[in-house]
């Protein structure tokens, strides 16, 4: 599932201050270069005035061209709200990540303080060893840039399924790494609220590349007894206490649990077709370990990951409980045995779904505007021509061409290839309509409800 909530700012009527406002010094301390010169009393009146640059709305400081500093070059990836971009700095030639904001997707006030705090929170964990760091935030006209630390490596699970065999142990070491990432960034005052395995990315290719944690666009500053009610985060991986509106920074862990039962079993552990569905699984709480791999897993994995999916919060471990567990110790109970190679193939599937979504969300977002989601079913029947309910890569090519879709024949092999998980050759329509309906945010939930409901004409749910 893609992010499949909005982001918003904390709030407790009773007793939660403004985040933002907590943190003004901090953004003003980005603001100093550019106000430190003040111009004379009486200037000269036949010199010319200085140009001054106009204060970004978003950043709140003078707007300024990314280009100037950067050459922007080919896309590495697209979320909700930004799109990631390899540049290059002109002057030294160091290649960084340039994650672009357009200001036209901000469309309220809630929306810019997301973007100012994710800036804030970026300058604030600067520093830290497995957190991607942010090189600087720009605003144009158009957009916000952020240039971070370019992760050449890619992402974790592809690692994983790269090298083609892995261990109990080799996941506890991912987890304590993980878990040292949620560690600090609690002590540093700042819970996540959106950990999945897409924002864990390797530095580089080398085998023991470090692991950087990144995209903080859901994060919030916190401090002790702090509640939020928002709900955030992406399907699989959202804690039962969010769904309820009423959390805190366990919201992490149950998280980083979940990632840990997908690295041991390859399939999450809160599964339905729709994300209500999985609301609903992650609801009820039932984790099951009685089917493959799962009898055949250590009983300190089966017990960490209990003690990190408890649906109370105030039972689950914490982040330094979690480190402190047997299984997860360096040199602790974690056997070094492979893992069934089901597992991986299953990890390879989840991934390609996810990746199916990813490519999804561009292909469709080109053809759709928001308000025409309900027209979701008919453009699956205008693909599907001979009525089969499955679309074949030919009906796919042709369906998107009528669309207005401008994508190569490889770009289009690559989207069916990444839907099609079970290798039958064809889209069917669960999933053509679960990787659609994933591009338009959670804040819109009326529209999508509405749309779910178009669908559901049996009202089944």
């Amino acid at each position: 599932m893609g992010n499949c909530c909005s982001r918003g700012q904390p709030n407790d009527d009773d007793h939660i201050m403004s985040k933002e406002k907590s943190n003004d010094d901090q953004s003003k301390s980005c603001n100093n270069n550019n106000n430190s010169i003040t111009p004379p009393k009486s200037p000269d009146p036949s010199s010319k005035p200085s140009k001054k640059s106009p204060i970004g709305p978003v950043l709140g400081r003078p707007m300024e061209d990314v280009r100037k500093t950067y050459s922007i070059g080919k896309e590495l990836g697209r979320g909700q709200f930004g799109v990631t971009h390899l540049c290059t700095h002109k002057q030294n030639g160091e290649q960084f990540a340039c994650k672009t904001i357009a200001k036209r997707k901000l469309v309220n006030k809630e929306d810019i303080e997301d973007v100012k705090r994710e800036v804030q929170i970026m300058h604030h964990l600067t520093g830290q060893q497995n957190i991607v760091e942010l090189k600087g935030a720009y605003e144009d006209k158009h957009s916000v840039h952020l240039v971070m630390k370019l992760c050449a490596g890619g992402e974790l699970f592809d690692r994983i399924i790269t090298k083609g065999h892995y261990t109990e142990r080799a996941a506890a070491t991912l987890l304590r790494t993980i878990v040292q990432i949620v560690h600090t960034c609690h002590s540093m005052g700042v819970i996540h609220r959106d950990l999945k395995p897409e924002n864990f990315l390797l530095l580089n290719k080398d085998e023991d590349s470090p692991l950087k944690a990144t995209d903080f666009g859901l994060s919030v500053f916190y401090k002790e007894g702090d509640v939020f009610k928002d709900i955030v985060g992406s399907a699989y991986y959202i804690a039962p206490e969010v769904l309820k509106r009423r959390y805190g920074p366990e919201v992490d862990i149950w998280s980083v649990g979940v990632i840990l039962y997908i690295l041991l079993s390859g399939v999450p552990p809160f599964w339905a077709e729709t994300e209500h569905g999985i609301f609903n699984a992650i609801l009820r709480g039932h984790i099951d370990f009685s089917s493959d791999p799962w009898p055949a897993i250590s009983h300190g994995a089966k017990d960490i990951v209990r003690k990190m999916l408890t649906s109370d919060p105030k039972q689950r471990l914490t982040a330094i409980q979690v480190l402190h567990h047997p299984w997860i110790k360096e040199d602790g109970d974690a056997p070094d045995t492979p893992l069934d190679n089901a597992v991986l193939s299953r990890l390879k599937q989840f991934r390609a779904m996810n990746n199916f979504k990813k490519v999804a969300l561009r292909v469709i977002a080109g053809c759709l505007s928001e308000e025409e989601i309900m027209g979701l079913k008919q453009m699956f029947k205008s693909m599907d021509a001979d009525n089969s309910g499955a679309i074949t890569l030919e009906e796919l090519k042709q369906g998107l061409a009528k669309q207005g879709t401008k994508l190569s024949d490889y770009e289009i092999q690559q989207l069916m290839e990444a839907a099609d998980a079970d290798g039958n050759g064809t889209i069917d329509y669960e999933e053509f309509i679960t990787a659609t309906m994933h591009m338009n945010r959670m804040d819109k939930e009326e529209h999508l409800y509405t749309a779910f409901q178009y669908f559901d004409k049996d009202n089944s749910g």
